[in-house]
């Protein structure tokens, strides 16, 4: 069988015991304490925990799954061995309250030996038996032992040998401290030359790569209480996982199950066999199949296997991933995949001498592969090819740069001297094995040229070095630190020590219209070095969240109208509403009644910027894919900025594109409704991202229909009422990560305005109307190029006439000619310009040239022959020693050096030969 068909074969069997077949979900998973789906069950979750009824009985699929990050992390071992993998393919099926152990187990031992032909001799079963010393949950799975034992004993196998107790640790599972819990059954497979059964039990458990377990089915039977009970479950489930690679891999490493003489391998199966076809055809080189034993001093066919194994796993990985809309970038889970994706180009390009690019081509034979079964990857297989092309050349243009980095940092010089050019060159050796780097070079190596740290790790491995994680995170909290300092926000702490929580402020401002005054009770002021805020019992002021500004307005206490010019929250959730500094006021007493009244014009030019912030989103989707997902913004009343991810800048096309868009939404005037929903009732097509916090009620903003999102801001009541959205400015912030700034309602007419002022003035100057403006700008340009041309060419006239001029005037000098002077220039670019031509004519010798630039600066430059040099004259130390009598500094390599001072009157006296 080819892996497709086994795979195939999977989930026909279960087919045939009334499974639905269902397709993989996203590995963008819905849990938010989850950096990727990693197991087949995580879409199933909310059917075992109760919250939603289960649409099925029974269903199987193959789930893509990464692990990759968090708790579960294999990418260091990736191509090291030949069983790792960050991406994977996990074959399940599931019960929800229907069949439990005895179908699970019979089925499972029905499709391995009677459908696939393993050989029931090598097969074994784990069953959970607790060790009470350890405090471990529950009883002795007697259920499942007995389901085993005669299915082995009917096979004419003994079940002493057969089945093998394990603890919880290898046999108990569950979701997390509490809830849905209970024992797992394993089946390992005896993968040794040698099918004794003594020899294959002794392996079970050991991690040994001879016999490995394939089949886990867990059975939840038990909810773990708080108190450290268990209770059984009204409603029993069956989860089970098998690692499609492992047998696809076995598979063909056996020749079907049949000669298991040779090393297992995951990547003998024929899934990877297009992507090691397109590296060899890309590096000449050829997979052979070693696999070292250390990750240091490997041989070089080591080396090409171990980057061929780590290209194969990476490309699937980062395609299925891009695929589901996670992009590489700078956080989260996009970062994972950037770690991997750079990791994979350091090795293709380090080990295999692959160039810029290459990468990109790994994409085509992942979708002939893996397309049939995932069919994302053939619809968004340009996008994804699009996105590896960005991220290689921007890495592309660092990586080399920072492994030479590496290389100085991780060495010790031994000798240093000078070459025939008289510049001084230093011999170096690796550091001894054993010595670290420190975690000052893997902060530059990570800030400056884009190394994640595991990256460092591994080149220091290669070397046998380890390198100071500890330094490295102290560099890192470093930067955090500057990055706070830098931030202007003020944190306002509203409780003091000993107080009790405060009560959060009842909010009563989504509705509000011109004719709205909130009437409320002053339950506190409080008071900061710089500001003073008011805090009441209810407001309708929306204080900043979400990337909204907070409201201002004003309150009348006692008479008094005190102007409140910004609203923020506290951690416990109150409003503070900050006071005015205009002052001429008392500050009231806590218990006041007061009458809120929010500027409603402010909150309506809000509005209409954070509702064209959604109009924007759901039009970049439409456009670009669903990879593109909101990463931060910024609503103001006078404008609103959207930063979102994507791999590449805008086309002028493209934004135009997206206004036209936008804006026919607008002249729809469609409903903008927001209501207040369960979020574990939100429909499947509501936008709600990993990373944000939500509570157990969040609120719905449904634009037309047409755009949905999860919201707590304030919006208009249609599209209409936005007016026009015009967007002023496109442009990167990171790699992977976008910025549109854009204006609405009035604050888009004045842009438009003032636009259109400057258009009539151009048209003036250019005596040119609207329409003619380019086409007469381009003229003038054009002759102006022209003019600029005649101008260098003038002055190149000038220029090498002058130095013929100094050529004239050299003097011979220690047997060597030297011509040194004060010129006149335009800058300290043509200074060098010069010197160089005058060297060009002179043949041999020495050139020192300066000039002055206003009162109070001078430059001057020094350029040396090869004869000049070997006779002991070195451009760099002549300009050091110029500068320095100039009042400044400057140096450079023998040949050629430039530099400055303060002193510009000293220029001839300090020239004078």
């Amino acid at each position: 069988m080819t892996s497709a068909q086994i795979r195939q074969s999977f989930l026909d069997f279960f087919a045939s015991k009334q499974h639905t077949i269902v397709p993989s979900s996203s590995l963008m998973p819905t849990a938010p304490n989850l950096l990727f789906t990693n197991a087949g069950m995580n879409q199933f979750v909310p059917y075992f925990l109760g919250d939603q009824p289960a649409p099925w009985k029974r269903v199987a699929d193959t789930q893509k799954c990464i692990r990759a990050g968090g708790k579960h992390n294999d990418l260091e071992d990736v191509g090291f061995d030949t069983y790792h993998h960050t991406m994977f393919e996990m074959l399940g099926n599931w019960s929800f309250g229907d069949y439990f152990k005895r179908d699970s187990i019979t089925w499972g031992w029905e499709l391995l030996t009677q459908v696939w032909g393993i050989p029931p001799q090598r097969l074994f079963a784990t069953v959970y038996s607790p060790d009470k010393s350890k405090g471990d949950p529950a009883a002795f799975d007697q259920e499942a032992y007995d389901i085993w034992a005669k299915i082995f004993r009917d096979a004419g196998l003994d079940p002493a040998v057969h089945i093998v107790n394990g603890n919880k640790k290898d046999n108990f599972w569950m979701m997390g401290d509490t809830g849905p819990c209970g024992p797992c059954s394993e089946i390992h497979f005896n993968l040794l030359p040698s099918d004794d059964e003594a020899a294959g039990r002794a392996l079970v458990n050991s991690s040994s790569p001879r016999c490995i377990e394939i089949w886990n089915h867990v059975f939840i039977q038990f909810n773990a209480n708080a108190d450290g009970t268990f209770a059984p479950l009204a409603a029993k489930h069956v989860d089970t996982g098998m690692g499609f690679e492992r047998v696809a891999g076995i598979h063909a490493t056996t020749k079907g199950f049949k000669d298991f003489s040779a090393e297992p391998s995951n990547y003998n199966a024929d899934v990877f066999r297009p992507t090691f076809d397109k590296v060899a055809a890309l590096s000449g080189k050829t997979y052979t199949g070693t696999v070292p034993t250390e990750r240091a001093g490997l041989s070089e066919q080591q080396t090409i296997d171990v980057t061929f194994r780590v290209l194969a796993d990476h490309a699937r990985c980062v395609s299925c991933a891009i695929a589901d809309g996670i992009l590489p970038g700078n956080d989260g889970r996009n970062y994972v995949i950037r770690r991997i994706l750079r990791r994979g180009i350091m090795y293709g390009r380090k080990n295999l001498g692959l160039k810029t690019g290459f990468f990109e081509q790994l994409v085509a034979p992942v979708v002939e592969s893996l397309g049939n079964v995932f069919p994302e990857l053939k619809t968004q297989r340009v996008m994804i090819e699009r996105a590896i092309r960005a991220e290689e050349e921007s890495f592309g243009r660092t990586l080399d740069k920072g492994l030479q980095i590496f290389e100085d940092r991780t060495s010790v010089t031994t000798a240093e001297g000078y070459n025939d050019k008289g510049e001084k060159i230093f011999l170096k050796k690796p550091k001894p094995q054993g010595e670290a780097v420190s975690g000052e070079v893997a902060f530059e190596l990570y800030d400056t040229y884009g190394f994640p740290l595991d990256m460092t790790q591994l080149l220091a491995a290669e070397r046998g070095l380890t390198v100071d994680v500890a330094g490295f995170e102290a560099e890192m909290e470093k930067q955090r630190e500057r990055g706070r300092a830098a931030r202007k926000t003020e944190i306002v702490v509203a409780a003091t020590e000993g107080e009790t929580a405060a009560e959060a402020t009842k909010f009563v401002g989504y509705g509000i219209d011109s004719t709205h005054a909130t009437h409320a009770k002053l339950v506190d002021v409080v008071k900061t070095e710089k500001d003073t805020f008011l805090v009441f019992d209810q407001t309708p002021f929306y204080a900043e969240m979400g990337g909204q500004v907070g409201d201002a307005g004003h309150a009348l206490i006692a008479g008094q109208k005190i102007d409140l010019v910004d609203c923020v929250k506290d951690k416990s959730g109150r409003h503070l509403h900050k006071v005015g500094s205009s002052g001429g006021f008392a500050l009231p007493a806590p218990g006041s009644t007061a009458t809120l009244q929010v500027d409603l014009a402010r909150r309506r030019a809000i509005s209409r910027h954070h509702s064209s912030a959604h109009l924007i989103h759901w039009a970049l989707r439409k456009m670009l894919g669903t990879h593109v997902r909101q990463f931060g913004t910024h609503k103001t009343p006078e404008r609103m900025r959207f930063d979102f991810t994507h791999f590449e800048a805008l086309t002028p096309a493209q934004i135009k594109e997206c206004e036209q868009l936008i804006n026919e939404k607008v002249l729809e005037n469609a409903q903008v409704e927001c209501v207040e929903i369960d979020y574990d009732k939100k429909p499947d097509d509501v936008l709600a991202f990993f990373g944000d916090k939500y509570g157990k009620r969040v609120r719905l903003v449904d634009i037309g229909g047409f755009s949905k999102e999860l919201c707590g801001g304030t919006h208009v009541g249609t599209t209409g009422e936005i007016g026009v959205i015009k967007i002023v400015a496109e442009m990167a912030i990171a790699a992977g990560t976008r910025r549109i700034e854009a204006v609405a309602g009035q604050a888009a007419f004045d842009f438009i305005a003032s636009n259109e002022v400057a258009l009539k003035a151009v048209s003036l100057k250019l005596n040119a109307g609207p329409a003619d403006v380019v086409q007469k700008l381009e003229t003038v340009l054009t002759h102006q190029k022209e003019l600029e041309r005649k101008l260098k060419a003038h002055e190149a006239k000038a220029s090498a006439g002058l130095a013929d001029e100094l050529v004239a005037r050299a003097v011979t000098k220690d047997g060597q000619k030297w011509i040194s002077a004060v010129v006149t220039v335009d800058s300290p670019d043509a200074l060098r310009s010069l010197g160089s031509q005058v060297l060009n004519k002179l043949g041999e010798g020495v050139v020192t040239l300066g000039a002055a630039f206003g009162t109070d600066k001078a430059s001057v430059v020094a350029f040396c022959s090869p004869a000049a040099i070997k006779a002991g004259v070195q451009a760099g130390k002549l300009v050091a020693d110029l500068t320095t009598k100039l009042g400044g500094k400057g140096g450079g390599t023998p040949d050629f050096a430039m530099g400055g001072g303060k002193e510009p009157a000293k220029l001839a006296e300090v020239l004078k030969l």
